[in-house]
């Protein structure tokens, strides 16, 4: 176990999601949600299938095609969700939303896996959506206030929860290299029809955006496995939480984008909570960034 090598990538994981959806907020409406959503998944294809001839070409060898197609759209619906929430949220919501997954994670453990979750992680779980009330501001707001582009995120991590019960199938005997190599390849034919459909003719600087998005997405990735296959995943807790710091950063010094008060007491409430629900929580195999 290297944690100090964990720890510097996972800050560097952090800080090229950052980039990810920095790049995404550029594009603006220079390019459509197909365009957006294909380049993610052409371009995360084209990275790990290098990766995998040049590793071990027997990694595309799979025995669950099933599970990979279903893992597969479930991607597409949560990288539309997910980048359409960057496009419309400030960054520093948008990011404080994705951290929900964990939360909604335990809520279906109980339902789906069977499992028994203590009275403790359901109340820190409690807590946590607290938070996201808190950072999404509707306690202070009336119906006819209420930034509905939220929901944008919310049903990102909802499919990202989606993402962390298949990847722990998944990862019971698929190699991760094998699972993002399926990923890119089921969710660019998936998202051809959108690409089509979706159609508008872009700038080359537009799409020199969405190359750098993809190449970051995917690169952000593999930077997160490899930091969690060399370092102890309790004291990497903490590191992808770098994400909501830099995210106020980009967003103030980029787009003028000043948090409120309550996004960053929210922020801190699901942080608090989430660490509190793994620290309780079995330690787990399986891909450790649903949204890729």
């Amino acid at each position: 176990m290297n944690n100090v090598k964990g720890a510097i990538l996972l800050t560097v994981a952090a800080l090229i999601f950052t980039g990810e959806v920095t790049a995404i907020r550029y594009l603006d409406s220079s390019a459509s949600d197909g365009q957006i959503v294909f380049a993610r998944a052409f371009v995360q294809l084209a990275i790990v299938a290098v990766w995998v001839l040049l590793r071990n070409p027997g990694l595309i060898r799979t025995a669950r095609p099933g599970l990979h197609i279903i893992r597969g759209i479930t991607s597409l619906i949560c990288w539309f969700f997910y980048y359409k929430s960057f496009q419309l949220l400030d960054l520093a919501l948008a990011t404080t939303l994705t951290f929900t997954t964990s939360l909604i994670v335990v809520a279906l453990a109980a339902p789906l896996l069977k499992e028994i979750v203590s009275t403790r992680r359901w109340i820190f779980t409690a807590f946590g959506f607290i938070g996201v009330a808190l950072a999404s501001e509707i306690f202070s707001l009336s119906l006819h206030d209420f930034n509905f582009s939220i929901l944008f995120g919310l049903l990102a991590a909802a499919a990202a929860a989606a993402l962390v019960f298949q990847n722990r199938i998944l990862a019971k005997t698929e190699h991760t290299a094998t699972i993002m190599l399926y990923i890119g390849l089921i969710t660019t034919f998936g998202a051809t029809p959108g690409l089509v459909l979706d159609w508008q003719t872009i700038s080359t600087d537009a799409v020199l955006l969405l190359f750098v998005s993809g190449s970051l997405g995917t690169l952000g990735m593999i930077f997160t496995v490899e930091a969690y296959r060399v370092a102890e995943v309790s004291a990497m807790a903490p590191y992808p939480y770098l994400r909501i710091v830099f995210a106020i950063l980009a967003g103030l010094f980029l787009f003028g984008e000043a948090p409120s008060w309550q996004t960053l007491v929210g922020s801190a409430v699901i942080i608090l909570s989430v660490l509190a629900v793994q620290r309780s929580e079995p330690k787990r195999r399986g891909l450790s960034s649903p949204y890729r």
